[in-house]
């Protein structure tokens, strides 16, 4: 009996360039400087919009240090060390020591950041409830679900940091 493998082999690989489009299109959207602006003006907030996403970042992830951070917005470390303090000045993070090594800060979002991310995790819900508008609730739960489960496959993947070539 011959071997299917080839024919199934193909048909991944056909949708994993697929997949690979799909993510490419999502990160260009919301990688437009424009969006960021539409969002930010939509929560009526003030803030610089190179700060932004760090804000939306350390709420999520925090306590974070600015390497992981940096690495999380594709920036570098020493560009991302003055935008948390300048995040810090504005009051809407704190700086405080790691708890099992004093030597490295990281950041942690302020009771001012918190109520500014909470503005814009409404904002973007009002913003984003019309892409969701022609589909049925389970389709939702479905993609939720989904791609939940493919980034936690990413993060443990082979090309994880700290993982082995």
């Amino acid at each position: 009996m011959p071997s299917t493998n080839n024919v199934q082999n193909t048909h991944i690989g056909a949708q994993l360039r697929e997949l690979h489009g799909a993510v490419l299109d999502i990160l260009s959207v919301m990688n437009q400087p424009q969006r960021d602006d539409v969002l930010i003006s939509e929560a009526g907030i003030k803030l610089d919009r190179a700060l932004f996403p760090l804000l939306v970042v350390i709420e999520r992830f925090g306590p974070i240090g600015v390497v992981d951070l940096a690495d999380r917005a594709g920036r570098d470390y020493t560009t991302v060390s003055r935008q948390v303090a300048k995040l810090e000045s504005l009051g809407l993070v704190n700086r405080q020591g790691n708890i099992s090594d004093k030597r490295v800060r990281e950041a942690v979002i302020s009771e001012a950041g918190k109520a500014m991310t909470d503005r814009i995790d409404a904002a973007r819900e009002r913003l984003g409830s019309g892409v969701f508008a022609d589909w049925e609730p389970d389709e939702i739960g479905d993609l939720v679900r989904l791609m939940r489960k493919f980034a936690d496959a990413i993060k443990a993947g082979p090309l994880a940091p700290g993982k082995p070539d």
